[in-house]
This record gives structure tokens, C-alpha cells and sequence, in this order.
């Protein structure tokens, strides 16, 4: 029997987590006509942090200030479109009783949190000289945040995807 188990008289064993009335409520609340809003906003973050990374490693190949320059255009724009993310993430978390049961949404919601803290990091570093920012600070933060959005990733599609949570139709 493990910590999360119950014995019953009958000696069946019970998850007392998933037995709560409201586990099965995974619903999205945050919806536009029936889309989670946390599903839309988040593809944007995550596609400018790689964007962030690849734009510092060819200005590392080219020397193109290009490069550097759309960096730090796509690293804020990760951090604000991040936010918004976050706050339908949080939301979602925070008014859905399915979803804010499971210690997994709560592990991605830890990595998401603390990946804010790294892209919003390499936004504001690059702010003060956005060319003279990427090496090597810059593309460190960049490759950083590229780890802990896959992270984030992973955990949040697992949570989608083999759970169902966020999802406009519930489990």
C-alpha cells in the first residue's frame, strides 16, 4: 500500500485524490468559443525562445547585428507573450479543481514560473546593449530557456495529452 492509498473495510484499496467529487473536473474556464486560451497563448513563448537561441547563434556564426537585434525583439516578445501565457495557465490552475488536484500541473507550473524568471532575465540583460549582450551571456540564457521551455513543454502536452486537462471537454 503506498501513501496515496486508502484501505476500505473491504480491503479495496483507494486513491483518496481521485476519488474527490471534483478530480474529473478539468474543464477549461478560460475559453474563447469553446478554445482553452492557455493552449493558444502558449505556442507563442515557446516558438520565440527557439527563435531567441537561433537568432544569437547566427549572430555568433555571422557577426550580423541583424541577429543580435532580433534577438532582443524576440526575447521580450517571449517574456510578454510568456505572461499572458502564464496568466491563463495560472487562472486555469487556480479555478479548476481537476487540475489544481494533480501534483503534476503543479511541477509545470513550477518549470513555467521559473522559466518567466530566465526569459524575462535575458530580455532586461539584452536591453542595455542589445549587440554587446548576446556574447556570452546571451546565448547562454537563450540555450537555458530553450531547456526549460521543452521542460515546461513536456510536462504541459503530458498533462493535455494523457490527462486531458485544460481541455474544453473535460476528461
Amino acid at each position: 500500500m503506498t501513501d496515496k492509498q486508502v484501505q476500505t473495510e473491504d480491503h479495496t484499496l483507494i486513491d483518496p485524490i481521485s476519488s474527490s467529487p471534483d478530480f474529473e473536473q478539468t474543464e477549461s474556464r478560460i475559453a474563447i468559443w469553446g478554445h482553452p486560451a492557455h493552449a493558444m497563448t502558449v505556442a507563442f513563448p515557446v516558438a520565440l525562445t527557439f527563435c531567441t537561441f537561433g537568432a544569437d547563434v547566427l549572430y555568433w556564426l555571422s557577426g550580423d547585428i541583424f541577429w543580435a537585434r532580433a534577438a532582443l525583439w524576440a526575447a521580450g516578445a517571449a517574456f510578454l507573450f510568456g505572461l499572458a501565457a502564464g496568466v491563463t495557465g495560472t487562472t486555469e490552475l487556480l479555478m479548476v479543481p481537476g487540475i489544481r488536484a494533480r501534483a503534476a500541473a503543479w511541477t509545470h507550473f513550477v518549470i513555467a514560473v521559473a522559466l518567466l524568471s530566465v526569459l524575462g532575465a535575458n530580455w532586461g540583460y539584452r536591453l542595455g546593449g542589445y549587440e554587446e549582450a548576446v556574447l556570452p551571456y546571451g546565448l547562454l540564457l537563450s540555450a537555458f530557456g530553450v531547456v526549460m521551455v521543452s521542460a515546461a513543454g513536456w510536462h504541459g502536452g503530458k498533462l493535455v495529452f494523457d490527462y486531458r486537462l485544460g481541455t474544453s471537454k473535460g476528461s
